[in-house]
């Protein structure tokens, strides 16, 4: 109906001009054939137009009471499609058609993720750049880009402040939970401000390492949720935990027992396996430390095999808003699948990909556990992977097997692809690595860096390229599989999250948080 009308006034000026308006004005769109009308993709993307043009926008200024960050760790646009296909073909779907829960969210856009002194970026200048909407180098976070990296006394002074923080002075509850060390590069990346990123238990004198500025942190009343893993960095080194490690201290220090002091007047509770986080009542407690493993938490895959017992992502996300939503000023919580990144590092995209669908999985629990009308969700990444999708595989094949073609029908080919060298090759690889090993059932990615490196082709024809253990081939070999450069995605619900449409510097997230958040004075 617009369309005519703004042909009628076309033909009013035209008239007005002495010229008759034009035969077609008075014309038709042609009809869409029948065929095309009933296709099933037709519908599929009427339906998502309507869905698409009735979304509402709120550009409101602190519009969103509630903030939560997810941060796929290395989930670049690659790990997105292949964890999508993988979760549909868990379910039992041919894989490309499904979408993963943030893939429903109205808005998405792209980030670049270079930091100040690389094209290819690691996790500290990232994270720092999106929790303080400064880019700094690598290896750093919560200071400038003109610091040298490793130089605590030109670090002073030079610190920067964390969305997290300004959450914390306005009375908003705060959470941090990943599924890596808590003093790892991308949680600590919300509070901390150090210029290296190793400093996670130890620092040059000047300088607090990660762990003690967790638990002295002077932000509003210091974080109110934290869940991941790491103990080692709270402990010192003649303590050892519920799993037998030792700790990594040399001060002496119990940063445990310190924040347990700290918080003893307020709810508080420590807990170090599933169980005990699975008896907390939200209710009574109003801090909580969980601690789960020395180190990194395991893989998602692996997770069964724990000694004490871990929770997923899932549910350290469901205990985390249940403790912060007791608030009516709001919360900010920040949430990583850090082990999808250290699955790619290890070439092992069975696990990097399992963990990208809990990951996923842990977006959806926030999803149901909040409303779009006062609850901002960003969903995005850090960084990306050298890790690609090739071949032609028929549509359907499985996402961790060899490529299998199609004939000429669509029908898949009795036999897998071979390469000009007569091999067949799987769908995903790395272009870096350690490369190829074939452990059978391990669900650990890890063990592979105590294997010799095998880089370059295997012949894969009695391989098991869908086990757990599988490692797939490297083209240049190196140490471990690298970061990759190119921009990834971002994904929002909730008031400002139309904001990250587009393609945006990674420090501009912070900006889209502040605004939607008020987190930032007038």
């Amino acid at each position: 109906m617009r369309t005519r009308n703004n042909i009628g006034m076309a033909a009013a000026l035209l008239m007005a001009c002495g010229a008759a308006p034009a035969a077609a004005a008075e014309s038709q769109a042609a009809p869409l054939p029948k065929a095309q009308r009933d296709s099933s993709w037709f519908a599929d993307g009427q339906q998502q137009l309507a869905q698409a043009a009735a979304q509402p926008i709120n550009n409101a200024p602190g519009a969103a009471k509630n903030i939560i960050l997810f941060v796929g760790d290395g989930m670049g646009i690659s790990t997105v499609t292949a964890a999508r296909i993988l979760a549909g073909q868990q379910q039992g779907m041919d894989g490309e058609e499904y979408r993963l829960s943030f893939e429903k969210m109205p808005f998405s856009g792209l980030v670049k993720t270079y930091n100040t002194n690389q094209q290819t970026a690691d996790s500290a200048g990232t994270m720092s750049a999106i929790m303080t909407g400064v880019k700094t180098r690598a290896g750093m976070f919560g200071v400038t880009g003109d610091v040298p990296r490793g130089d605590c006394a030109a670090s002073r002074g030079r610190e920067l402040v964390t969305a997290l923080e300004l959450a914390e002075g306005l009375g908003k509850r705060t959470g941090v939970v990943s599924t890596a060390r808590i003093t790892h590069a991308t949680p600590a990346a919300t509070f901390a401000k150090v210029p290296e990123r190793g400093w996670e238990y130890s620092a040059p004198e000047g300088c607090r390492d990660i762990a003690a500025q967790l638990v002295e942190l002077t932000a509003g009343d210091g974080i109110d949720v934290i869940l991941g893993g790491g103990r080692r960095a709270f402990l010192p080194k003649d303590v050892t935990d519920v799993e037998g490690a030792a700790g990594r201290r040399e001060d002496g220090r119990n940063l445990v027992r310190e924040w347990q002091q700290r918080y003893r007047d307020q709810g508080a509770a420590y807990v170090e396996d599933r169980n005990a986080l699975v008896d907390i009542d939200p209710a009574k407690t109003d801090k909580l430390l969980g601690l789960f493993e020395p180190s990194h938490m395991r893989y998602e895959a692996d997770r069964k095999n724990d000694q004490a017992g871990e929770p997923s992502l899932s549910e350290m996300t469901a205990s985390a808003l249940e403790i912060l939503k007791r608030n009516d000023d709001g919360y900010f919580l920040m949430v990583e699948g850090g082990r999808i990144d250290h699955g790619h590092h290890a070439g092992n995209a069975y696990n990097a990909l399992n963990d990208a669908v809990e990951f996923a999985e842990a977006v959806q629990v926030a999803m149901d556990r909040t409303s779009a009308e006062d609850t901002l969700i960003i969903v995005t990444a850090d960084h990306s992977h050298v890790f690609t999708m090739a071949g032609y595989p028929t549509r359907g094949n499985p996402i961790l097997g060899k490529v299998v073609g199609n004939d000429s029908r669509g029908e898949p080919e009795s036999e897998p692809a071979r390469a000009a060298d007569g091999l067949p090759y799987t769908t995903l690889g790395y272009a870096n690595g350690r490369g190829f090993a074939a452990l059978g059932k391990e669900t650990d990615a890890d063990v592979r860096y105590g294997l010799p490196q095998k880089t370059g082709r295997k012949d894969l024809t009695e391989v098991d390229t869908t086990a757990t253990g599988f490692h797939q081939e490297a083209l240049v070999p190196s140490d471990a599989e690298t970061h990759g450069g190119e921009d990834v995605g971002v994904w929002a619900r909730g008031p400002g999250a139309h904001l990250l449409s587009g393609t945006h510097e990674q420090s501009y997230l912070f900006h889209v948080m502040a605004h939607s958040g008020g987190l930032l004075a007038d």
